[in-house]
């Protein structure tokens, strides 16, 4: 068994005693969430600590995504609950790049590709995603790829 998934349970078992139910409807939901991706497809297998931290990850999202949709919608408690929700999620996920990071990582794959123009974005993020793995969201490195090769570096 992956060792995340792992601290996922024990951490379960911990705030099930302690009677934090945020954790544990938190923790809950995201072994859920593994499970369901472990018997995804044709064969029932064991994810390994990368691949559940892509599910977390996906997970982690949705939590953003539905909070500022229930803020659009005027729904404060239900945006904080999802708030809360990330929080949580976010104790297991790497920690997030800087700007600055993340431009140094972009400027490399730029200068390893070779690229020049919009026309090479697709082979510069192939290099980039790889490098960022968890710590940025795609969109965010999309965005700066984007701009690093419409100015020219």
């Amino acid at each position: 068994m992956a060792a995340l998934k792992k601290r996922l349970r024990a951490d379960l078992t911990v705030s099930m005693k302690a009677r934090d139910t945020v954790r544990t409807r938190t923790l809950r939901m995201a072994l859920t969430s593994v499970t369901n991706e472990e018997v995804a497809g044709a064969t029932a297998r064991e994810l390994t600590d990368d691949e559940v931290l892509n599910v977390l990850t996906k997970e982690a999202k949705k939590r953003k995504d539905a909070a500022e949709a229930f803020d659009a919608a005027g729904r404060k408690d239900q945006a904080s609950a999802e708030r809360a929700e990330g929080e949580v999620l976010a104790t297991y996920l790497p920690a997030q790049l800087s700007d600055a990071d993340l431009a140094e990582i972009v400027a490399a794959a730029i200068d390893e590709t070779g690229a020049s123009g919009m026309s090479s974005m697709g082979q510069v993020m192939k290099v980039a995603q790889p490098l960022v793995a968890g710590r940025a969201d795609g969109a965010r490195v999309a965005a700066e790829v984007r701009r690093r090769l419409s100015t020219g570096g």
